[in-house]
């Protein structure tokens, strides 16, 4: 049988979210928490899921940004309502067909034709014998009646539970039609004291570039394809519109899609030991935990003849155009290859709203280092150098 356009349409989509992520379909099953094969079903056409929610995670897993979520939600919903129709029952025929023979036996014409002789007595009695069958052919008409509506009733609930299902998938939590009523920047190639800050990175040492200055870094990670390893840190920008609306920052939370074991990659120092003299305030996750927390954190001033705290502050944060907030998030992690993203609660004029803030569309990801070989890099010698080749320990 030939697919449908839309649920076409829809495979195609998904498949080039497969490909472009790169994993096999048993990888990205255990991520969703689905057999590779009804992956493959999806992907095919073959199946389609009878929610969106495995889709947007797949979707986040790829990487896809909101313009592209938006798009395979739409061609989910359109194949979701293709499948439905496909799954729909077949009309219940008529049940005043059925019993149509029946008035041939029971109802013959009188016509013309021979006069009945009055002296046989016998001759009245045999039209009650062909009559006879008649209340057993109306039993067995109501009986199909019965059991024609018997069907069709059995089939209303299957079709009235299902169509409202799309319903939530159009409008997820936290998307909202009209626009934020302040903006949002993210900074996600931060290193600590602005030099120091580990890569995992997918390549031998001799094929790594040298460390670059830390305005450099986004370009050099995106080059190789480097992956934050132990902890990311992120800035959050936040303006409001208005000089004089405020919006309320009520909340942040962490969201994790993907857990796996940690990357089996090199690790590259940017640097050989650093410290700045500001730790700024921030806000520390623990990627490890089962539901991570952003949880406030002093920073210290080191910079005068005497330390500094830097109270930490918590929410709920308010800003305008002329008073921005800025978020500084550290999310560590020793045991998993995390995939995450913020969630940020806000109110103003009577709206409530969240806003997910992620990588440029796609979710923050760090990875553990622990037993990993680490490299440094040796100026001297233009190259990269583990503890051992430079004669440390450790």
């Amino acid at each position: 049988m030939p697919k449908d356009a839309a649920v076409e349409e829809f495979a195609g989509l998904v498949r080039a979210l497969k490909a472009r992520d790169g994993r096999s379909y048993e990888a990205l099953g255990r991520r969703l928490s689905v057999s590779a094969s009804t992956l493959h079903r999806y992907c095919s056409g073959a199946t389609v899921p009878e929610e969106f929610a495995v889709v947007d995670r797949l979707a986040l897993l790829c990487g896809a940004d909101e313009e592209e979520r938006r798009a395979l939600e739409a061609a989910w919903t359109a194949a979701d309502r293709a499948r439905r129709r496909a799954a729909s029952p077949a009309p219940v025929p008529s049940p005043a067909h059925v019993p149509s023979p029946a008035p041939v036996p029971a109802a013959p014409d009188p016509g013309p034709g021979p006069t009945p002789d009055p002296t046989a007595p016998e001759a009245p009695r045999a039209r009650p014998r062909r009559r006879a069958p008649a209340p057993l052919l109306v039993a067995a008409a109501v009986a199909l009646v019965v059991l024609a509506l018997a069907a069709a009733l059995l089939g209303l609930p299957t079709r009235t539970a299902s169509a409202p299902a799309p319903a939530p998938a159009s409008t997820p939590p936290g998307r909202t039609a009209a626009p934020l009523p302040f903006t949002w920047s993210v900074g996600s190639q931060l290193w600590q004291g602005g030099c120091g800050h580990t890569y995992l990175v997918d390549r031998a040492p001799h094929a790594v570039a040298p460390p670059p200055v830390a305005a450099d870094s986004g370009a050099w990670a995106g080059t190789h394809g480097a992956v934050h390893g132990g902890e990311a840190l992120v800035r959050i920008t936040l303006q409001g519109r208005s000089p004089t609306d405020a919006v309320v920052l009520q909340a942040l939370h962490v969201r994790v899609v993907d857990r796996a074991a940690p990357l089996p990659w090199n690790a590259y120092r940017m640097d050989n030991g650093c410290g700045g003299a500001v730790t700024p305030r921030h806000f520390a996750v623990d990627l490890d935990r089962p539901r991570p927390l952003a949880r406030p954190v002093d920073g210290l001033d080191a910079s005068g003849s005497e330390v500094r705290t830097i109270p930490a502050v918590s929410f709920p944060y308010r800003i305008t155009s002329s008073d921005p907030e800025e978020l500084l998030v550290s999310a560590r992690t020793a045991g998993c290859d995390c995939r995450w993203y913020l969630e940020l609660e806000w109110s103003a004029g009577g709206r409530t709203g969240t806003a997910r803030i992620t990588d440029g569309g796609k979710p923050f990801r760090t990875s553990g280092t622990k037993g990993r070989p680490t490299y440094a890099y040796d100026s001297p010698e233009g190259r990269w150098i583990t503890d051992s080749d430079s004669g440390q320990t450790g």
